[in-house]
């Protein structure tokens, strides 16, 4: 108010030199000068008056409270901002309420809410904040709608993300939507100002969401496609690696991103990209591809250095040894490196003269040195084929006079099928036991003899050294059992046994020692009609020694049917003696002697 009472001095002062200029002006007419204003101590005539009036409250502004108008940074203190609203109406407002622009400063336009035209000090009250309120959410559309970037405080963080002010809005930033990059530390932003873009508003609950990525990714791709426009193939760049990943590297540009695949950063086989780069280091890359639609660039390291094959010793040919270190190992073969970024492939079945190696895991290991022999080259393709039983004796060239046919031999069991025993004799050298050689007796599977890695004798049966096979036998060196059964069980002899179990076609009967026997139904009838069942012990007769089958088949039946044969054909060979000595006698027998051999005759009909 002090500097207002200055302001007013001056306007006092021209009145008083007004008043001296009227009372010294001698040409002022006694009839035009106005007597009783100067008598009431008025001094200045009427439009004079309306004239000061109006250049008095020219200097002071026009303050109408509860309205939002525009005002300038005119001071700006530690704890204080001071804003003018024109003329000499000064208001204070807290620095507090522009915490979203730390950068304000004298000159700055700011809009203020006018709450009060002066307080009890006789002081104007100004609000930033609340004119902010007031005019924010059409602000906020505004924004929306023009695609505006605005500046917002970053109040606090919360769960997923963080509050950001703006306009005095509380919007909510995203924690996927703060950077390009995965961010972890949120706390980071607090208090501080971020420019953002206002990608989402639910008017009906007036929420806000914003995001600072946004700006980044289309500053990103406007030096992305500014950077793919003056991209050729073959050019060299340089950049710094911002990501490894198993299948690559990324590699920033200068705010765009290429990416090395991994077949792409050594000649030499590369398990992980971090065995050839680290992260942040800085590198050269070749520009192998791009495409300007899907906004992609292909980079190359390894292109930068010749290629290992233009180096190989141009004397290198089939049947030379190499020496190199395992790489890679799959099903199929072991990759081996012989020169650095050169490697050969090393065939499974080029691994060992042992035809059971199947897989190449099985002979050899990541890391291993070996010795190979060269068994193709083609410079062209760049392929090579290598083998490592070439420096090895072969077993098979002579195995017929190692093994004879008919020798007796040990073998090892190693792998067991449905339809016989792989046994190995050495390294290299396999035969197969077929399950019909491998025991006498009836067997369902080989696994009922014998077990994996169990040491067998066998003899030599057969060989097919062009195809690397070998037949063994086993059963061949053990007695066969059904010699001994057929001398204990002969054809005709009756035994005893136990009904083990019935089925449908009969029973089979267990024999003292553990033999076997099958007796069909109708050979199980007893004596009194009924039939044998399991568990029963009866005397049983061997009707037939199959040899081919191994099958003993008898009946209990015969046991008593046959003596009963035996008893009739006895009976009637003794009545056909009988009737024949009757018949030679006849002519010399008397009437009384016929009459006696009728009755003889009659009873031996009757089987008295």
């Amino acid at each position: 108010m002090e500097e207002i009472k200055n302001e007013i001095a001056p306007v006092e002062e021209q009145k008083e030199t007004k008043v001296s200029s009227l009372r010294m002006n001698a040409s002022v007419k006694p009839e035009d000068f106005d007597w009783d204003a100067f008598e009431g101590g008025d001094v200045y005539g009427t439009e004079d008056k309306q004239a000061i009036e109006d250049a008095y409250s020219a200097t002071l502004s026009k303050v109408v409270e509860n309205e939002v108008v525009e005002g300038e940074v005119t001071a700006v203190g530690k704890r204080e901002i001071v804003v003018t609203i024109g003329g000499k109406s000064e208001g204070v407002i807290p620095v507090s309420e522009f915490r979203y622009d730390p950068d304000v400063k004298v000159g700055d336009k700011v809009e203020v809410y006018v709450e009060s035209a002066e307080d009890k000090k006789g002081q104007l009250v100004l609000s930033h904040r609340k004119a902010r309120t007031l005019k924010s959410w059409d602000r906020v559309n505004e924004a929306f709608e023009n695609d505006e970037i605005v500046k917002g405080f970053v109040k606090t963080r919360t769960k997923g993300g963080m509050i950001v002010d703006v306009f005095g809005i509380e919007a909510f930033l995203p924690g996927s939507q703060i950077d390009i990059k995965p961010i972890r530390d949120y706390d980071q932003f607090v208090n501080q100002s971020i420019d953002c873009k206002i990608v989402k508003i639910n008017q009906e609950f007036r929420n806000v969401v914003v995001s600072h990525k946004a700006l980044l990714e289309a500053e990103q791709e406007a030096k992305r496609a500014e950077l793919i426009s003056k991209l050729e193939k073959g050019q060299v760049l340089e950049g710094v690696v911002k990501n490894i990943t198993n299948y690559g590297v990324f590699v920033d540009l200068g705010g765009v991103d290429g990416l090395i695949h991994i077949t792409d950063l050594s000649w030499g086989r590369v398990n992980h990209p971090e065995e050839v780069v680290s992260l942040d280091e800085k590198i050269k890359v070749v520009v192998l591809d791009f495409n300007e639609q899907q906004k992609r660039i292909a980079l190359g390291l390894k292109q930068l250095t010749p290629h290992p094959w233009d180096n190989l010793d141009a004397n290198l040919k089939e049947g030379d040894k190499v020496k190199g270190k395992v790489i890679l190992i799959a099903d199929y073969g072991a990759f081996v490196e012989i020169e650095p970024g050169v490697e050969g492939l090393v065939h499974v079945s080029e691994m060992s003269w042992s035809p059971r190696l199947h897989s190449a895991q099985e002979f050899l290991k990541v890391g291993d040195e070996v010795d190979a022999q060269v068994l193709s080259i083609d410079r062209d393709s760049r392929k090579i084929s290598l083998g490592l039983k070439q420096l090895m004796p072969n077993p098979w060239e002579s195995i017929r006079e190692k093994y004879p046919v008919g020798s007796k031999q040990k073998a090892t069991v190693r792998n067991i099928t449905n339809f016989g025993v792989f046994a190995e004799l050495e390294d290299g050298v396999e035969g197969l036991v077929h399950i019909s050689d491998l025991s006498w007796n009836k067997i369902k599977h080989p696994s009922e003899v014998v077990a994996p890695g169990d040491v067998i004798d066998v003899q030599i049966l057969d060989f097919d050294e062009q195809n690397h096979k070998l037949s063994l036998g086993h059963k061949q060196l053990i007695p066969n059992p059904w010699d001994e059964i057929e001398a204990k069980y002969p054809v005709g002899s009756v035994v005893e046994g136990t009904v083990a179990s019935t089925t449908d076609k009969g029973a089979n009967i267990t024999l003292e020692g553990d033999a076997e026997g099958f007796a069909f139904t109708r050979e199980l009838v007893k004596e009194d009609g009924k039939q044998a069942v399991a568990g029963e012990t009866l005397p049983f007769k061997v009707v037939e020694l199959r040899r081919s089958t191994r099958r003993i088949l008898l009946s209990h039946l015969r046991t008593y049917q046959d003596v009963r044969e035996r008893v009739a054909a006895t009976e009637a060979e003794n009545t056909k003696k009988a009737v024949k000595k009757v018949n030679s006698n006849i002519e010399r027998a008397t009437l009384g002697d016929i009459d006696a051999l009728a009755a003889l005759k009659a009873k031996l009909e009757k089987g008295e």
